[in-house]
């Protein structure tokens, strides 16, 4: 299992609603995608300019089929262009 945290902020002249109105396609197409564990967007308790994206997917195989989805190459360079930055880690389960 291949376990996904995409942490992004979001510029500050973005909005988090325009953000989750985005990113709503993404996160419904990808939950249908095969190898699709889990698939969810999250905000930050204390900070509501941090979002994550927290995935999980049966291997990396399932993974880079997602990264090649069409709602991925059309919608994400659009969420890029509200973000300030953007922290990939992939993981691997150990215990």
């Amino acid at each position: 299992m291949i376990k996904v945290v995409c942490k992004i902020k979001l510029k500050p002249e973005a909005s988090v609603e325009e953000y989750i109105k985005l990113a709503r396609e993404v996160v419904e197409e990808t939950r249908k995608e095969r190898g699709c564990i889990t698939y969810t967007l999250n905000q930050d308790i204390n900070d509501p300019s941090i979002i994550s994206m927290l995935e999980e997917w049966e291997d990396e195989e399932a993974l880079n089929e997602h990264n090649k989805s069409k709602h991925v190459l059309e919608i994400v360079p659009e969420l890029k262009k509200l973000r300030e930055s953007t922290e990939l880690n992939l993981y691997k389960e150990l215990l």
